[in-house]
């Protein structure tokens, strides 16, 4: 395993099943949409612990593409109002996964 390229060690390194855990689901905004137009990039909401190699690790086993990179952020919850009593929305981690040229990921099922 060299420093330039470690892939290989992540496949190995993390449990299967943890990767299968990893990816919570995927976000499907305008948002996410203009960045996966504009930069080949998908946005997965992920849990709070996951790393960016594992991140990298679970796209590529689950759906068999090649990742580029990975950019993480923690979205803090908003103070909203249920009824009377006041809030808290759960605090939400997204991982923007950037392909390789030449992959493509379709989430959005397009039937006519």
């Amino acid at each position: 395993m060299s420093r330039m390229n470690p892939t290989p060690a992540f496949r190995s390194q993390f449990a299967e099943g943890r990767l299968m855990a990893v990816l919570v689901a995927p976000i499907v905004s305008e948002k996410a949409t203009m960045v996966g137009e504009k930069s080949n990039a998908v946005t997965f909401k992920v849990l709070q612990d996951a790393t960016k190699p594992e991140i990298k690790a679970a796209v590529e086993l689950m759906f068999k593409v090649e990742v580029q990179g990975v950019s993480v952020l923690n979205t803090k919850g908003k103070a909203k109002r249920f009824g009377k009593s006041m809030g808290r929305r759960d605090n939400v981690r997204k991982a923007y996964v950037t392909l390789k040229p030449g992959q493509e990921l379709n989430l959005v099922g397009e039937g006519a």
